[in-house]
């Protein structure tokens, strides 16, 4: 099957939080904008979910370049939801953990996250 539609999550590296608060902040940004993404662009939603949801999840190594990433998906108008900690757990509160953009068409994204590595 050919995706028209994707989701990139990142995730920055430097904080070095475990897998399951890694996990749950991932989810926090997908849910996120996947959220605003229906409020601005609900058609992209719809495609993306007949598509069957399909998720990149990204690594960058700094705030700096969580920052950057959101400001290129603003750009390129792509609706997105930085994701900061509550600092309940691992974290100090207002820490920003990942970037959530999209859903969006896979050319869009790939503008904001090319060259980017997986996680």
């Amino acid at each position: 099957m050919d995706f028209e539609f994707k989701q990139a999550i990142i995730v920055r590296q430097d904080l070095r939080m475990s897998k399951g608060k890694t996990s749950a902040q991932a989810a926090h940004a997908s849910v996120s904008a996947m959220m605003a993404t229906r409020k601005k662009k609900p058609d992209w939603v719809s495609s993306w979910f007949l598509e069957g949801q399909k998720k990149v999840v990204l690594k960058v190594s700094s705030e700096e370049e969580l920052l950057e990433a959101k400001r290129r998906a603003e750009s390129e108008r792509i609706p997105n939801a930085l994701i900061s900690d509550a600092g309940l757990t691992e974290l100090e509160p207002g820490t920003m953990t990942c970037l959530g953009i999209g859903p969006a068409p896979n050319a869009l994204i790939d503008r904001v996250t090319g060259g980017m590595k997986l996680l």
